[in-house]
């Protein structure tokens, strides 16, 4: 996994994706303490950075395995990417998600043209399910973040981070970023090492779900106990990828950890103050910034917003702690 991946995978992507920009609130600005850049992809595709590695996978795949058709597992965000990157290719997809996945996600799966298999994410294993599907249709596996060509497609955003941070001339700050697999966070980890090396990317997970922060710490793959049970489930996995844990150990900082609620009260400040939909997992850079500001480093900070796939309930939950 290297820069050139992601270079090429962002010349496949362009005219596909949307450049998403950094914003800026003087609001965001003095709860947190120091100068917060959002990077908005709850306006990518599908609402999610889920399709640039969804069109980089399809994109450069051999043309004969894609036309045979693709599967992929993911409680949405992973789903909607790949179900519209087969669309926009003609090409035939099944979705494996646990049934507990939010329903706008899975209806929006279907809509996208995809067949749903749900599952029991408590008893059943998504893997086994997707390897006997895939095996019995011919279907390539699209993984959600384990996956050389789906990290340089997440990585196209750090490419874009170090672009604009460099415009901007920010150095020395972190970059939060919305971590479950890794392959998000090694990607902009990649792209900052080439193109903004002064830049540290850190992850930022849900408590109880920091399997990636303290693989860092320990220095090899540590797992979570559970698997469900938290409101951030964009960003809820068993551990760390295999490709992405030794990108993340050696160009990483240490990871952050928030709370449900300030997930939801980043949502809030998202929507009130830059008139943008979060998800909770897609919340949780933001809401590090806010509320554990003495944990990040810098005169500023730069932030992902992952993704904005939240059913209309659980984001008027959110809205409600402005009350």
């Amino acid at each position: 996994m290297n820069i050139d991946l992601i270079r090429a995978a962002a010349i496949r992507l362009h005219g596909h994706a949307r450049r998403t920009p950094l914003l800026s609130s003087q609001f965001l600005d003095d709860i947190a303490g120091r100068k917060v850049y959002v990077k908005p992809e709850c306006l990518q595709h599908t609402g999610s950075f889920k399709f640039r590695g969804g069109w980089s996978a399809l994109s450069g795949m051999d043309p004969e395995k894609r036309a045979n058709g693709v599967i992929a597992y993911s409680s949405g965000n992973h789903a909607q990417g790949v179900a519209l990157a087969a669309r926009m290719h003609g090409v035939p997809s099944v979705i494996v998600m646990p049934s507990d996945a939010p329903a706008l996600k899975i209806e929006n799966t279907k809509a996208l043209g995809a067949q749903v298999v749900l599952y029991d994410r408590d008893t059943e294993d998504r893997d086994e399910i997707g390897a006997r599907i895939a095996a019995d249709r011919g279907l390539t596996l699209v993984k959600p973040f384990d996956d050389p060509l789906v990290i340089a497609g997440q990585g196209t955003a750090g490419l874009e981070i170090a672009e604009d941070a460099n415009a901007l001339g920010l150095e020395n700050i972190d970059v939060l970023v919305c971590c479950g697999g890794g392959g998000f966070t090694s990607g902009i980890a990649l792209a900052c090492e080439a193109d903004a090396p002064t830049l540290r990317v850190r992850p930022v997970e849900p408590d109880g779900f920091d399997d990636v922060a303290r693989s860092l710490i320990s220095g090899k793959i540590e797992r979570n106990a559970a698997t469900s049970g938290n409101i951030c489930d964009a960003i809820i996995t068993p551990q760390p990828g295999d490709l992405t844990f030794p990108i993340m150990h050696r160009l990483c900082g240490p990871g952050l950890v928030i709370r449900e609620n300030e997930a939801l009260m980043a949502m809030a400040q998202a929507f009130l103050r830059l008139k943008l939909v979060a998800e909770p997992g897609g919340a949780a850079a933001l809401a590090a910034a806010l509320y554990r500001p003495d944990d990040i480093r810098g005169v500023g900070v730069i932030v992902t917003i992952s993704g904005g796939n939240v059913d209309p309930a659980q984001f008027a939950q959110a809205l409600a702690t402005l009350d």
